[in-house]
């Protein structure tokens, strides 16, 4: 079978070298040396994006602005995964971050916070749909004990920084009242 590619006339140059990469890791059914470092960046091949936390705080604000105008709903949830007995929690930070990228959808992000907390931006997920979302990443991980404080636009926060005080908010109680809980604002 074989695929045409058609790339519009708005995408030249540069763009529409990164349109023609963008298809062909989507499309791709044989492993792509060129592609392996591509993949981990790709929106359309699976998994989320893992983002710095300057990058993280504009997407919330983007999103939410994107929000208002289409008429979706955006979440945050603030994610803590307790260090078990084996070792530490700060050596598994950064796989359990990767981790959580891959199973998340194309759409969202994730980051590691310098408060010691990982955030989750999940793109169309309303307060109804974050224990399952949540209780799913558990399972898949093998995570023993967790705690979570989630917002949600427009349900529960009307801005950015009300989302983030009021998830961390919620994951300070979560912590506080034992593992495995996740609290969203109401």
């Amino acid at each position: 079978m074989i695929v045409k590619l058609f790339i519009p006339e708005i995408f030249t140059g540069s763009c529409a070298l990164a349109y023609r990469l963008l298809f062909r890791c989507a499309t791709s059914r044989r492993p792509d040396p060129i592609l392996s470092e591509l993949r981990a960046f790709c929106p359309l091949a699976g998994g989320g994006w893992l983002v710095e936390e300057s990058v993280f705080r504009f997407l919330v604000d983007f999103e939410i602005q994107k929000a208002q105008r289409l008429r979706y709903s955006v979440s945050l949830v603030c994610l803590v995964v307790e260090p078990t007995s084996t070792g530490s929690g700060e050596a598994a930070r950064p796989s359990l971050t990767e981790n959580i990228r891959r199973y998340i959808r194309g759409t969202d992000a994730v980051v590691s916070s310098t408060q010691g907390w990982l955030g989750l931006l999940l793109i169309d997920a309303d307060t109804a749909h974050l224990p399952l979302i949540l209780d799913r990443l558990a399972g898949r991980l093998g995570l023993a004990v967790w705690s979570a404080g989630g917002s949600c636009y427009p349900r529960t926060a009307a801005m950015a920084e009300q989302m983030f005080r009021q998830a961390v908010d919620l994951l300070g109680r979560a912590r506080e009242e034992g593992g495995n809980r996740l609290y969203v604002g109401s």
